[in-house]
């Protein structure tokens, strides 16, 4: 009789099942996916960093990224190793997430000084942790995705190096925002199978949070070709008070010749009675696939092996905001916050922005369109 039962990890000595199954396993769905992101920036802008780890346990693969924008230019690291069903180690050769305070404290370590990239940094809490609602959506009968995410604002200590220029970061000087998602979304190689009968690719997806001295604030959006929403929330939080829930609109002026926008403003009408705004003007683009999302050969749960490292670099000003291979950013963003009682406060943060195929609310109509 052959034992095919998935192993014991160190995992199953924590009281975190969510099947019968030991945590090496999540179900039955090849595409379940575990991951940690985390994005840091100056008020200026002048530096920002992001990191992104996977752990695909059907897949028995890990990987992760670090990338960091200074002067124009976007320098990524990329790591992916099998994972040997051990869920618990959050390390990717020169990569590695520590959770050193659950929903309160985690540390990112990068140690790839042959490659110039260095980090040790901190994320502390500015905020609870958001809840996010869950994300169902098909296309036909077959499950695109559905997972959970929290998200959360925070402040981070420690430092970057950069090809040996080495910057202190501390709480004052370095804000941002990190997530966690959990569930089934498309990774690792292609469905051989497309659905039947072909659909015409559509996603809309909109994700804000926003740093300011008393306040942070959370929107995201995603939806249907004709704007109609399938997921959407928004919270304004006052530091030290409850933080205020509500329905949101998103208004996107584009950038010609691109589906990136060169305005936004954010309208949220809390549940509590009171109304919100938050006009967005993006100031340069972070490009996703320098951590894994949509590229060619690093797209998130690959293959490549028991263990490699990659790493390159390019000048933002260099791509071709027109080139859907461009299309997912993240937005660094000037922040200016409205709201009742005389609330004026700036702030900044970022306008994640990912639209694929027909919105016919942005004029898109067809997979390729692009603003006039």
């Amino acid at each position: 009789m052959i034992d095919n039962e998935p192993i014991l990890t160190k995992a199953d000595d924590f009281p975190i099942h969510q099947t019968p199954d030991p945590i090496a396993v999540s179900g039955t769905d090849r595409n379940f996916y575990d991951r940690y992101f985390f994005n840091g920036y100056t008020p200026d802008g002048s530096l920002f960093f992001a990191c992104a780890m996977g752990v695909y346990p059907h897949l028995n693969i890990i990987d992760a990224s670090f990338s960091i924008v200074a002067d124009g230019v976007q320098t990524n690291l990329r790591a992916s190793r099998i994972l040997h069903m051990e869920r618990m180690d959050l390390s990717v050769g020169p990569i590695q997430v520590q959770v050193v305070e659950p929903l309160s404290k985690l540390r990112l370590l990068i140690n790839a000084p042959d490659r110039g990239i260095e980090a040790d940094l901190v994320f502390v809490k500015r905020a609870d942790a958001i809840k996010e609602p869950r994300f169902t959506f098909r296309n036909g009968p077959r499950a695109f995705m559905d997972y959970t995410r929290l998200t959360q604002n925070g402040s981070y200590e420690g430092y970057v190096s950069l090809n040996g220029q080495r910057v202190d970061v501390t709480p004052e000087t370095v804000r941002g925002t990190r997530d966690r998602s959990w569930g089934v979304r498309p990774i690792g190689a292609p469905d051989p199978q497309p659905q039947a009968p072909a659909a015409l690719p559509q996603f809309y997806w909109l994700w804000s949070p926003l740093n300011f001295d008393d306040f942070v604030m959370f929107f995201h959006a995603n939806e249907d070709g004709e704007g109609r929403p399938w997921n959407r929330k928004s919270v304004v939080h006052k530091l030290g008070d409850a933080p205020i829930g509500g329905d949101a609109t998103a208004e996107v002026a584009f950038q010609s010749k691109t589906r990136h926008a060169k305005s936004a403003i954010i309208r949220t009408q809390s549940f509590e009675g009171g109304d919100y705004t938050v006009e967005l003007t993006p100031q340069w683009h972070f490009y996703m696939h320098g951590i894994g999302y949509g590229h060619p050969e690093w797209g998130h749960g690959r293959f490549h092996g028991e263990l490699e490292v990659a790493h390159d670099s390019f000048s933002t000003a260099d791509l071709d905001d027109g080139d859907m291979a461009n299309n997912h950013i993240q937005a660094f963003c000037t922040a200016d916050l409205t709201g009742p009682g005389g609330l004026r406060t700036s702030g900044v943060g970022i306008l994640e922005q990912l639209i694929v195929g027909p919105h016919a609310p942005s004029g898109f109509g067809d997979l390729f369109d692009l603003a006039p």
